[in-house]
């Protein structure tokens, strides 16, 4: 695992943008940084890939023992008149994509560390399955890279598509900076060449039918099948949070993906992973208690970083500031990770869909990866 220097591409803001990535700069600085790459031997990448397929196995189990136990339920901070929701769907399997992003630790030696599962609303999709191919394709076409992202999610889809609705709706917020509407536009591209029809729509603009129980979109048709880039436990807490409960009761209207998400994205989840398997060689140890030693504090439900505290020594060293807290924290062991160039801290995303890894992609901060990370691209070379 080699940080490598090398010449951006003249034109890279055209190419990317051509390709999707609207949102290529953040502050004045690349958000896509292809000044750089990192280099992986092909054993390095199946340390990867097996402690991606070793932690999908333990969330599942993780989940089966979270729906069973109203006492950890409650951990999770989600409404009450929600849990059976949450283990119905569970038990129930609904149609889902099944796709997400292990944030993990890895220096290149040793096993790769979960640091948390990002798998309700995960972004930075688009730049590890299109993006970084595209670039390695024209900088390292004779070179392999761990990414089958984009044919998985297409196949998905296709196997999806005789459970949904005729119109498949794509949910997302006006974001400033246009993140989540890249992600969601991706996720639209790979639907239809599914074959899938879609429709786009703004969280903002979904509506109640009273007249016929359902949800609706600005010309008032019926909405049975919608994927939504918005969290779960934001959705509970929505003015419509009773219509959304009961049309998850009755079962008539789909969302992607579904409600039992909100178990396996919640940071409460990390403590019961440790409790279930400890010294996991692939897991940190994790507590809902201050510990005595060096920990990150994390909020169960905070996104890019928000209201994450770093302590060594009994010291705050790092912290980053937002709006999360109020619904309690975890708080897992500190793995340093490696400094691959000053002030560069990578941190692995290792994507699965329908729970089989799908590739990844690697960010770069400072000891807490916030939303102005670099993205930075990879390739496998022999050793």
């Amino acid at each position: 695992m080699i940080r490598r220097k090398i010449e951006p591409r003249h034109d890279w803001q055209a190419k990317v943008e051509a390709d999707g990535l609207i949102w290529h700069t953040a502050e004045g600085k690349p958000y896509w940084n292809e000044a750089s790459y990192y280099a992986f031997t092909p054993g390095q990448i199946e340390e990867i890939h097996g402690a991606t397929e070793e932690l999908y196995r333990l969330f599942v189990g993780a989940g089966d023992a979270i729906v069973h136990d109203p006492r950890l339920m409650e951990r999770f901070r989600i409404p009450d008149a929600f849990h059976d929701a949450v283990r119905a769907a569970w038990h129930a399997e609904p149609a889902a994509l099944n796709y997400g992003r292990f944030d993990l630790g890895y220096d290149g030696t040793g096993s790769a560390k979960l640091f948390e599962f990002n798998c309700d609303t995960p972004t930075s999709l688009l730049e590890a399955a299109v993006i970084q191919w595209s670039w390695k394709q024209e900088r390292f076409p004779q070179a392999d890279q761990f990414n089958s992202l984009h044919d998985k999610l297409v196949a998905k889809w296709r196997d999806l598509a005789p459970h949904l609705s005729s119109v498949v709706y794509f949910a997302h917020v006006a974001d400033d900076a246009g993140e989540d509407t890249v992600t969601v536009s991706y996720l639209r591209d790979t639907a239809q060449a599914a074959g899938l029809t879609t429709v786009p729509i703004l969280m903002s603009d979904i509506g109640w039918d009273s007249e016929h129980g359902c949800f609706a979109d600005l010309d008032g048709n019926p909405m049975w099948s919608t994927f939504k880039l918005y969290p779960w436990e934001w959705m509970v807490h929505e003015e419509f949070g009773a219509q959304l409960l009961k049309t998850l009761e009755r079962g008539d209207t789909q969302w992607l993906e579904p409600i039992w998400k909100m178990i396996w994205s919640n940071k409460a989840i990390l403590p019961i992973l440790w409790d279930l398997h400890p010294d996991h060689p692939n897991l940190l140890p994790a507590t809902f208690d201050i510990p005595a030693g060096d920990a990150v504090a994390k909020p169960l439900l905070s996104r890019e970083g928000a209201n994450v505290s770093i302590r060594r020594g009994g010291q705050v060293i790092a912290q980053a500031e937002g709006e999360y807290g109020e619904e309690g924290y975890v708080y897992q062991g500190l793995y340093p990770l490696p400094e691959s160039a000053p002030g560069c801290f990578p941190v692995i995303g290792s994507w699965v869909v329908d729970g089989e890894p799908a590739g990844m992609g690697i960010r770069e901060d400072g000891l807490i990866t916030g939303n102005t990370a670099r993205f930075v691209p990879h390739i496998i070379i022999e050793a």
